[in-house]
C-alpha cells in the first residue's frame, strides 16, 4: 500500500483526479455525483462493519473507540455528505471505481489492525496514553474543518447558478483546499490515536491522493481568477507550508 501510494503521487503530477472542479471525461462516463459518491465510499463502512461483526474484540473498549471514530467519518461521508450536495454535477465512472477499490483495501488495513492483527496485549491501559488524546483531539478538529470547507463550498453558488467562485471564509484563510488540510488532519490524528504502522499508511495516501489534487486546483485558481486569487497569498493545503 505504501509503494502504491508513492506511484499514484508520482502519476498525479501528471494526470489531474478528473472529477469535481477538475472533472474529464476521460476517466469514464458520468454518473451523477450523490450516487457516485455512495458507491465509493459506501465499501469502506459497510467492511468495517463485517470486520468488527465477526471479531472477538468487538466489545472491546480501545478497538471500538477507534473504530467508531473511523466509521463516524465514513457514515457522514457515504451517507450524509451525497444528500447534502446541491445542484446535478457528475463524476466520471472510473474515479468511482478507483476509489471503491481503494476504500475497501484501506478498510482490511484499517479494520485488520483494530480488530486482528494488534497483539493480545496492545490495547492495555490504551485510555492511560496521552497519544490517544492527542489523537482524537487532531482527527476531532480535522473533521470540523473538513465539515465546515465542504459547507463553504456548497453554499458559493445560488440555485441555477453555474459560475466558480473563490471559496473563502474558514481555513481557506490559509489554504485554497481547506477540505483537503481538514481531511489530512483528521486521518493524522487518527494514526496518532491508533499508534499503528496501518493508520500511518493511511495518512501516507491521503497526502498522496490530496496534495497532488490541491496543486491542480491551486492553477485552476490562477488560471480562473487571476490576481484576484493570487493576491490572497494562501498556500495549497498545509497552512504556511505548502
Amino acid at each position: 500500500m505504501s509503494l502504491t501510494a508513492a506511484g499514484v503521487f508520482v502519476a498525479l503530477q501528471f494526470f489531474e483526479a478528473g472529477y469535481g472542479y477538475l472533472f474529464d471525461r476521460r476517466y469514464g462516463p458520468p454518473v451523477p455525483n450523490k450516487a457516485g459518491w455512495v458507491l465509493m465510499e459506501s465499501p469502506v463502512f459497510v467492511m468495517m462493519c463485517v470486520l468488527w461483526a465477526c471479531s472477538p474484540r468487538k466489545w472491546e473498549a480501545a478497538p471500538l473507540a477507534l473504530a467508531a471514530m473511523f466509521q463516524l467519518h465514513y457514515f457522514q461521508r457515504s451517507f450524509i455528505f451525497p444528500l447534502l450536495m446541491r445542484g446535478k454535477s457528475k463524476m466520471p465512472l472510473g474515479i468511482v471505481v478507483m476509489g471503491m477499490v481503494f476504500n475497501t483495501l484501506n478498510a482490511f488495513m484499517q479494520g485488520g489492525w483494530i480488530f486482528y492483527v494488534a497483539p493480545a496485549d496492545y490495547y492495555d491501559g490504551w485510555f492511560g496514553k496521552p497519544f490517544f488524546y492527542v489523537g482524537a483531539l487532531l482527527f476531532f478538529a480535522g473533521m470540523f474543518i473538513n465539515w465546515q470547507s465542504d459547507h463553504i463550498i456548497r453554499h458559493l453558488r445560488k440555485e441555477g447558478d453555474t459560475r466558480h467562485y473563490i471559496p473563502r471564509g474558514g481555513m481557506f484563510r490559509y489554504v485554497s483546499s481547506a477540505n483537503y488540510f481538514g481531511e489530512l488532519l483528521e486521518w493524522t490524528g487518527f494514526a496518532v490515536a491508533s499508534w499503528s504502522w496501518a493508520g500511518a499508511v493511511f495518512v501516507l495516501w491521503t497526502f498522496a491522493n490530496l496534495a497532488p489534487r490541491s496543486a491542480s486546483l491551486y492553477k485552476r485558481y490562477e488560471a480562473e481568477f487571476g490576481e484576484e486569487f493570487t493576491s490572497l497569498r494562501r498556500k495549497r493545503i498545509l497552512p504556511f507550508i505548502y
